[in-house]
């Protein structure tokens, strides 16, 4: 019996070092993210492109940040209206801002690549292209930051991650493991540099690209079908020879992805699934986070010291991503192994959802 407390206590404690290296990575990272920076006036002409469909109850305020940009004398805002029955178009009108009508995506596409495709034809002559979503806002120099960090740091994509606003409890449990994930998991430095496609994030709600690394790497054309066809970008930016790069936006825009539970949850249901690569990988995934995470509370039943010292620990991992993407660390981080939890329900769903074939989006089956 001494041999078997001798080994479970080894294992308990094998835990806690690796919930803490995890936790020292996202420190490390935390220390070399990028964080863009006001620069003096963007002397090229940029793009902003603003795919919408039925969003006229929310665009409102992601519209009056984008009239209101400083510092790019040559800025373009081009809206495209994909099939809205809500009235969006007139409201992107009422700002003063182009508006152009989407034709329906052609088999084989998905509705946002198509979007952003049509988008990006209607700046030719743009040599930056801004992504956004309408759920981000923008601060007045944001635009300018964006791309003077894109050329600055030599990539042809990066992604400014807005500071991500969770207002409810369901919101506040779950949004904050975008950044939490790729800042404790993810080597960023080691990914500006890799060529693998692999080693690759990216968020589509605030995306800066050099108009060639877009073109050569084939643009939205190239990940047509993607569900995530954010990240499929940044591969693709990668397997064309070009760097991608990741930053810390929150001084630069603000984000609510969904207004409500049922939001977030249908959000999560139709993407994740194509997030892991396989449902094995998916597998792997969701019971290594359960290990780290969401098991602890419950070690700390019978081995408190190695229990409570793995929970503390991922604790203190939400903190630091937290602090440093502008998020809300307290008393948030304190639930994070439910976090945990409900994001793996959330991949479980997602494969169940798809199986059944009941994926929709925007009023779009998701294939």
């Amino acid at each position: 019996m001494s041999w078997v407390a001798a080994a479970g206590a080894g294992a308990g404690w094998l835990l806690v070092a690796a919930v803490a290296a995890l936790t020292g990575h996202a420190v490390f990272n935390a220390r070399l993210l990028r964080r863009p920076t006001m620069t003096s006036t963007v002397d090229e002409h940029v793009a902003v492109l603003l795919p919408l469909r039925d969003e006229a109850g929310r665009v409102g305020p992601c519209l009056r940040a984008l009239a209101a940009q400083e510092g790019v004398p040559r800025l373009e805002v081009i809206a495209l209206d994909d099939g809205s029955t809500d009235g969006t178009a007139d409201l992107v009108r009422s700002y003063g801002l182009r508006v152009e009508a989407g034709a329906p995506p052609p088999p084989g596409w998905l509705g946002k690549p198509h979007a952003c495709h049509q988008l990006a034809a209607l700046a030719p002559r743009a040599t930056a292209l801004v992504f956004v979503d309408a759920d981000v806002v923008l601060a007045p120099h944001a635009v300018a930051a964006a791309v003077g960090e894109l050329r600055a740091s030599g990539v042809d994509l990066l992604c400014p991650y807005p500071r991500i606003v969770a207002r409810t409890a369901g919101e506040r449990l779950v949004q904050p493991l975008l950044q939490w994930s790729w800042l404790t998991f993810l080597p960023l430095r080691a990914m500006e540099r890799s060529p693998r496609p692999s080693l690759a994030a990216a968020g589509g709600q605030f995306l800066v690209v050099d108009r060639a690394g877009y073109d050569r790497a084939g643009g939205h054309a190239g990940v047509r079908g993607e569900v995530l066809e954010d990240v499929a970008l940044a591969r693709a930016v990668k397997r064309s020879g070009g760097r991608i790069a990741l930053a810390d936006g929150s001084a630069l825009a603000t984000c609510r992805m969904y207004g409500s539970w049922g939001e977030l949850v249908s959000g999560y249901t139709k993407s994740l699934w194509a997030a892991f690569g396989s449902p094995a990988g998916a597998a792997a995934v969701v019971v290594l986070l359960l290990l780290l995470y969401a098991a602890p509370p419950l070690l700390a039943t019978v081995m408190p010291a190695a229990g409570l010292c793995a929970y503390l620990t991922g604790v203190l991992g939400r903190v630091v991503a937290a602090r440093a993407t502008g998020g809300r660390a307290w008393p948030d981080a304190v639930a994070h192994p439910v976090s945990i939890v409900l994001f793996a329900w959330l991949v479980v769903r997602s494969y169940r959802e798809r199986r059944r074939g009941r994926l929709v989006w925007r009023g779009r089956r998701v294939p």
